[in-house]
Parts: C-alpha cells; sequence; structure tokens
C-alpha cells in the first residue's frame, strides 16, 4: 500500500478546508485543539482479551465473552504495557489507560480480590507517572469461582455477598491511591454481570440486596478529589438474558439519589436505542457521566468503536451541550479475532475523530433556525454540513499530533506484530 499522508497536501486541503469553515463562523485551529484536549480512557482489556494476571487463560463467567484467538495476547505487564505504548504512538490527542483489578501485579503471591491494595499496582503507578498517562479503574466482578451462581453484590448467600462487597471497596481504595499518584481523579466503575437465564419469580429482593451492598462499598470514605465512583448498567448478558439485577432504571435512580456518575455505554441497550438522547435527561439528575464508547452488534455489546452514526451522534451532544467538565469518555470493547493493537488504534482514533467532528460543526446556525421555527432550515443545513471538507481537518490534526495520517498506521502495526507479537 502506497502512503497516503503527504504533508504538503494535507496542508493544501487543509487551507482550503479552513476558509470553507470560516464561512460558517467555525475556526478550525480551535477545533483541533478542543478535540485533542479531551482525554480517551483506553481499555487496557483488549490488549489481553480480559484475561489479567491471575494466572487463567481466557475470560470465563460473568456474562461476557472474548471471541478468536489472533496471535500475540499479551501475556504480563510489561508486554501490556509495551503495546499500549506503541498505540499511543498512533493515536493523536490526550490519553488515559483504564485498568480492571485482574491486572494486579502480585509477583509469586497469590492475593485474593477482597485483599488486593495499591502496593499490588505500583508498577502500573510508576508506568503512569513516567508517561503522563492517568489512569482509571474498575473492580472485576467476572472471571471468578464466586461468580458461578450468576450473582455477586446481588447474591443471596451472605457469604459470597461479603466477599464482594469487600473486593469493591479494596478497588475503590486502589482507584483513591491512583488519583493521589496522577493528582486527578481516577474514575473508579462498578459493573456487576448479576442476572438470571430464566425468568426469575422474585425481581425485587436482588435489586434490594444490590443497594444495601452498594451502601455499604460506598459508605467507605475517601477522598473526592482522588476518585470519581460510577455505577453501570446492562440490558441482558450471557446467563442473564431474561433478567438483569442492574438494570438502566435501578442505575440511574441510584445515581441520582447518592449523586454519582451513572455510566451509558452504546453497548449496554436495545439497538433500536441511543444513548445520546439520554444524556441531557440524566445531566439533569446526576453530578456527571462516564460514557463507554463501544458497538453493540447482535448479542454481544462489546466490538470494536467505529466512527459510527450513533458514536457520532453521542460526541455531537456532547459538544452542543458544552459538559466536558461533567463527562468522563473511556472505549470498552475486546475482539480477540483482530490484531488487538489494530483495534485499539481503529477505535480510539474513530472517536478522536468524531470528537473533532463534533466541534467543527456550525450549531449556532442549527439553533438559529430552531429558535425561529424554521425546522425545514435546520434539517437542510444538517444535511449541508454532512458533506463539509471535515476529513482534511482532520488529516491536519494527524499531521500535527505527529501521528500516521489516514491508514497509514497499519504499516506500523504489521512491522510490529511481525517483529514483536509473532514472536509470542
Amino acid at each position: 500500500m502506497k502512503p497516503y499522508g503527504n504533508t504538503e497536501a494535507v496542508e493544501q486541503a487543509y487551507s482550503l478546508a479552513k476558509v470553507v469553515y470560516a464561512n460558517l463562523g467555525i475556526n478550525t485551529d480551535r477545533a483541533i485543539q478542543a478535540a485533542v484536549d479531551i482525554p480517551i480512557s483506553i481499555n487496557c482489556w483488549q490488549g489481553d482479551d480480559v484475561t489479567g494476571f491471575e494466572g487463567a487463560t481466557g475470560l470465563s463467567g460473568g456474562g461476557i465473552l472474548a471471541t478468536g484467538n489472533y496471535p500475540g495476547r499479551a501475556r504480563n505487564g510489561d508486554e501490556l504495557r509495551a503495546d499500549a505504548e506503541f498505540a499511543f504512538s498512533l493515536i493523536p490527542g490526550k490519553k488515559r489507560f483504564n485498568l480492571h483489578t485482574l491486572y494486579a501485579e502480585t509477583g509469586d503471591k497469590k492475593v485474593s480480590r477482597d485483599e488486593l491494595e495499591p502496593e499490588h499496582f505500583k508498577r502500573w503507578m510508576a508506568w503512569s507517572k513516567e508517561r503522563n498517562i492517568p489512569l482509571d479503574f474498575n473492580p472485576s466482578f467476572f472471571s471468578h469461582p464466586l461468580t458461578e451462581s450468576g450473582y455477586t453484590l446481588a447474591s443471596g448467600d451472605p457469604k459470597v455477598r461479603g466477599f464482594w462487597i469487600r473486593h469493591a471497596i479494596a478497588s475503590r481504595r486502589i482507584a483513591a491511591a491512583f488519583g493521589t499518584n496522577q493528582a486527578c481523579p481516577a474514575v473508579n466503575n462498578i459493573w456487576i454481570p448479576d442476572g438470571s437465564k430464566d425468568m426469575p419469580a422474585d425481581r425485587l429482593s436482588p435489586r434490594m440486596r444490590l443497594r444495601e451492598a452498594l451502601d455499604a462499598i460506598l459508605a467507605v470514605p475517601l477522598e473526592p478529589q482522588t476518585i470519581i465512583d460510577a455505577v453501570e448498567s446492562k440490558l441482558f448478558g450471557i446467563g442473564s438474558e431474561a433478567y438483569v439485577v442492574g438494570s438502566h432504571e435501578f442505575y440511574l435512580g441510584y445515581a441520582a439519589a447518592k449523586q454519582i456518575h451513572l455510566c451509558l455505554d452504546m453497548g449496554h441497550f436495545h439497538p433500536t436505542e441511543t444513548i445520546a438522547d439520554k444524556i441531557s435527561a440524566a445531566l439533569l439528575f446526576v453530578p456527571g457521566l462516564l460514557m463507554h464508547f463501544s458497538r453493540g452488534l447482535r448479542w454481544d455489546s462489546d466490538h470494536v468503536a467505529i466512527y459510527s452514526d450513533e458514536l457520532r451522534d453521542v460526541c455531537r451532544e456532547l459538544t452542543r451541550q458544552r459538559i466536558f467538565d461533567r463527562i468522563n469518555i473511556a472505549l470498552d470493547f475486546f475482539d480477540a479475532s483482530i490484531n488487538r493493537i489494530a483495534a485499539w488504534t481503529i477505535g480510539t482514533r474513530s472517536l478522536r475523530k468524531a470528537l473533532l467532528e463534533s466541534f467543527l460543526e456550525p450549531t449556532s446556525l442549527l439553533l438559529e433556525a430552531e429558535r425561529a421555527g424554521k425546522y425545514h432550515e435546520r434539517l437542510a443545513l444538517m444535511e449541508a454540513f454532512k458533506t463539509l471538507p471535515f476529513s482534511a481537518v482532520w488529516d491536519k490534526l494527524c499531521l500535527e499530533a505527529a501521528v500516521p495520517i489516514g491508514p497509514d498506521w497499519l504499516t506500523r502495526v504489521n512491522e510490529y506484530e511481525e517483529q514483536v507479537l509473532a514472536k509470542r
């Protein structure tokens, strides 16, 4: 494949696009800066198929599944960090890195998940500080013997429920240690797989137990400047097709009552739903949102994010409301059937591209037509904006960020696969 990026051609195309956008009241230089300044929390688990470092050979239990066996999966922390750094070199803009408790590095000692401490993530924190890549966190309620019943925080067994409460408390303390280390809050997101494969007779009791468990977890005081607590719903999962304890309605109510962040995952709703419409409604009642960018496909909620209409709609909604101070953006997908670094790169670049496009929208013209009741004009402008020379501005953003333009990054990924991944 011939190189796509040509500096002179990129600059020429950008100079023409700049004039077009300026005529619509948009400063493209400012749009580029705004787009690269939004931090994207990149999901560590794409690099190893959510296997972690507990000695497992693959993901098991908990209503999620990584499919495929593409060669080159990261097998330890050093390989995962190296792969992530290589992916970072292909992706423009500010980045964060999102961990699960599965990725604790405990050496030769086996440590129970409810006994994990910040010291088991000291290598991650040192790497974070050295690379200036803030960390986010998630307790891991899956791939464990105590998930076999399908219930964790909502379990009817007090011993099982107690274990997972202790695990979640330990996870919050680790996240707070991240926040102290990086001098900005770590987002700690709670998602559980609890639910029933077939229709339950009692839908209330598990939700009451979940509420009590969450209350106990959040009752542990931590410095607010170190941690942002979030809760995440799901529509269904493997083994929870008929009933999910932590539904959207449950967590929306809980987040509003406790004034914590609500996570909206693009893949955790009915295929005909879009989370873009939920943002303005939820923000009237909760202090902030954690946005998980993913791609639902049939039963699987975790395909690699792409530059889709759904993703673009969400980014436009965030920008139109100017609410980035109340939003945390993260990726959540895992595809074991393709090159994992390519998956990271495709997903993150697609999201960054959509953010740029949203900052380039002449929103003021749409609002002017809307407020005047000229809805035909609003619709016509929305259609006209679709053919603006956006790609020229995207190429300029990549050029300024010193990352490959267009598909040129594929050459580097292929070389890395040959030189590093194929030898694992």
